[in-house]
């Protein structure tokens, strides 16, 4: 191999190619991120009544999050104390009354608790307290379930709630979109042939917007100059004056949202929040992208289209509202997998170069790092 190419001011150095193909990387990425940091595991609307449960894989755990009978949701990791065994095996259903392994029958109610086990009764010198499920740490914010498999969870109000502010500004400036108050109009499942870091790193920037996203630009002409609306503090990226609305053709969209301000009526806005959320607010809906990262190449996106619960209940058409992003997200994904594809190549042993409209991509790479060295 040739030596590295000496960089200019204008740019700077990506991680290496091996970052998003090793094995080992990945491994330590799930242990000291995904497993350290707070992760929106579900909707919390959709685990509705009792005994309604979800399960959801955070890193290498899975966890299964479920109402009790007081409407309280909790999180457990989804293990048996007896032999380890996994208690829920489906993604989601309703649990009669408690939650029981399917092995030896091991019997949780739905606070965890050790509540019943064949011959548990002749083993008075069990302390049963002891052995419920091990619980989770689990924050509700926006609509969803962030859970948090970490003996000590980072502050939530820090790495969660202060992304969002470092993003808009303020914390409060996400309020005005009331998403918890918003149901689901559509979701689509992605399955993406990519390193999850590839992904935020895509989200991040709009340097491609021109040459992939020939729709979205036409709505955000200001993209097309290569200029992320998170390359800015506050910053949302304005419509078109020819659009109505966030649609696929431009045209007018769906009932906009009450608390959406003057300020921001014709505005797209983008939040990252690490390790595996993006937020994009306009007008009348909101676009919640969840990442669950299954391998070094390998990534699920699960995508939500959040309206006004009239607007879901009515009937109205979603499919001009949605397939804007449906369209972007497809193209993006895309564009992740050539990435991918490349990056085992020597070519990229030492990794690429961001130019200035990217340089904001570097903080991600100087988290990651820093999460990695613990």
């Amino acid at each position: 191999m040739s030596a590295p190419t000496p960089l200019s001011s204008s740019l700077v150095p990506t991680l290496p190619g091996h970052s998003y193909t090793d094995a080992v990387i990945f491994a330590e990425e799930q242990e000291r991120i995904f497993e350290s940091h707070w992760f929106a595991a579900a909707r919390s609307a959709e685990i509705d009544g009792t005994g309604a449960f979800r399960t959801v894989d955070v890193g290498r755990e899975n966890v299964v999050l479920v109402r009790g009978r007081d409407g309280r949701l909790r999180a457990f990791l989804n293990v048996c104390r007896h032999r380890g065994a996994r208690v829920c095996m489906q993604q989601s259903g309703v649990a009669k009354r408690n939650l029981q392994c399917g092995y030896h029958a091991w019997t949780y109610g739905l606070d965890g608790k050790l509540v019943a086990a064949p011959n548990l009764t002749s083993m008075p010198d069990v302390d049963r307290s002891a052995f419920g499920l091990v619980p989770v740490h689990l924050r509700e914010w926006l609509g969803y379930a962030w859970v948090c498999v970490a003996d000590e969870p980072p502050s939530f109000e820090d790495t969660v709630i202060g992304a969002v502010a470092d993003r808009l500004g303020t914390a409060e400036a996400v309020d005005g979109w009331d998403i918890a108050g918003l149901e689901v109009g559509r979701r689509i499942r992605y399955e993406v042939h990519a390193n999850w870091k590839l992904i935020i790193e895509n989200f991040m920037e709009c340097y491609h917007c021109a040459t992939i996203h020939p729709e979205l630009t036409e709505v955000l002409p200001e993209f097309a100059d290569g200029y992320a609306a998170q390359y800015f503090v506050g910053h949302g990226a304005a419509f078109a004056e020819e659009a109505a609305g966030f649609t696929v053709d431009g045209s007018a969209g769906l009932t906009a949202i009450p608390g959406v301000g003057e300020g921001h009526d014709r505005k797209y806005y983008a939040i990252t929040v690490n390790p595996q959320v993006f937020i994009n607010l306009v007008p009348d809906h909101v676009i919640f992208h969840r990442m669950y990262p299954s391998g070094p190449d390998r990534t699920v996106v699960e995508c939500d289209w959040l309206f006004l619960p009239e607007v879901v209940r009515s009937g109205r058409d979603l499919d001009r509202s949605v397939e804007l992003f449906h369209r972007v997200n497809q193209q993006d994904f895309d564009a992740c997998e050539r990435c991918q594809l490349a990056a085992s190549s020597r070519a990229y042993a030492d990794g690429g170069v961001l130019v200035p409209s990217e340089h904001h991509i570097g903080a991600f790479h100087t988290w990651v790092t820093e999460q990695l060295q613990g």
